[in-house]
């Protein structure tokens, strides 16, 4: 039996390689010319390399303009740096399992992989409960108090990321019993379903909240418009335009993550390799798409991006400082 990294060979046959009985994927790969490199693997090398250098600008903006410092950019940069790291798993994965054959390597990256990716699940929905707070309550939104809610949802995100990614390495993973494998080996079927149910619980709970937003949001356009006896186009426009913008966050993250999280449910260790590729490429384009929702449509963003690559730019122009709920 013939087993990839991502389940089983037989969707990419090789005739001229004889059985090996229950070999590992590493033990296979050493013996594949550099021709007979999967394909899948490539478009996933890609998609890491992408990702790896839209946030590592966005790491370095943050780092680089001391006025971004506030906790919902350090949010921000809780996300980048996720989808960074995520970005540098995919290709050391791709490195790894061509180039260095080792089981405690492969382990290691798959939990970097698993950790990174939690990570950037959560930060999301930490971002997510900072927009909540700072319309639910404006008014003590910038106290001590939600400085201090922000930086414990940091630490209670990175901790579980890297309580889940540690687990594969610390025995929770399928080496010993391939009938125990996921349809992301070494993983066990138990450990993805961990990873999919958490998926759905903070896809849940981001739901739940951007619906609030959305019912707040409508609730401010009517106070607004009863206050002034109607209301203005540019009120209305505004209104609907945060509304879509909601609607696009939440559906690309559905669309993204969805497929991958509903097929580590119902899939099985020996289904071709093919439905797991076709199902976690697209998860990997959240962590593409991420910096241009949360970052790069930021004027202040923008701004210290100029600055940072065009020393030049001298704006007399004022950026007010925005809510989490504006960006």
């Amino acid at each position: 039996m013939n087993e990839s990294f991502y389940g089983n060979e037989s969707a990419y046959p090789v005739p001229w390689i004889e059985a090996n009985d229950g070999n590992s994927s590493l033990e296979l790969s050493s013996r594949l010319p550099h021709s007979a490199v999967n394909p899948w693997d490539i478009m996933l090398c890609i998609s890491g390399t992408i990702i790896a250098c839209e946030n590592a600008i966005v790491v370095a903006i943050i780092c680089y303009t001391p006025t971004l410092r506030t906790p919902m950019f350090v949010l921000i940069g809780s996300l980048a740096t996720a989808d960074l790291l995520a970005g540098c798993g995919l290709i050391l994965n791709f490195v790894f399992q061509y180039l260095i054959q080792s089981e405690m390597i492969n382990l290691l990256t798959v939990g970097f992989l698993v950790a990174s990716f939690t990570a950037s699940v959560s930060s999301l929905l930490a971002i997510t409960v900072d927009r909540y707070l700072s319309l639910y309550n404006a008014l003590t939104y910038y106290s001590e108090r939600t400085i201090l809610c922000i930086y414990l949802m940091l630490i209670v995100t990175w901790g579980a990321s890297i309580c889940l990614g540690l687990l594969p390495i610390l025995g929770w993973n399928c080496l010993d019993d391939v009938l125990e494998c996921s349809i992301v080996r070494p993983l066990t079927k138990s450990n993805v379903t961990l990873l999919s149910v958490s998926f759905f619980v903070v896809f849940s709970i981001m739901l739940h909240l951007y619906i609030k937003i959305c019912k707040i949001v409508c609730r401010h356009a009517h106070q607004i418009a009863l206050q002034q006896h109607f209301l203005t186009a540019s009120q209305y426009v505004a209104t609907k335009k945060g509304v879509s913008t909601l609607a696009i966050i939440l559906g690309t993250f559905g669309a993204s993550w969805l497929p991958f999280a509903i097929y580590c449910l119902v899939g099985e260790y020996n289904y071709p390799a093919v439905y797991t590729y076709a199902t976690l490429l697209p998860a990997t384009y959240n962590s593409m798409i991420n910096p241009i929702i949360y970052a790069y449509r930021n004027q202040e963003i923008q701004r210290s991006t100029w600055v940072l690559f065009c020393g030049c730019f001298q704006s007399k122009v004022a950026f007010r400082s925005r809510s989490p709920s504006d960006v």
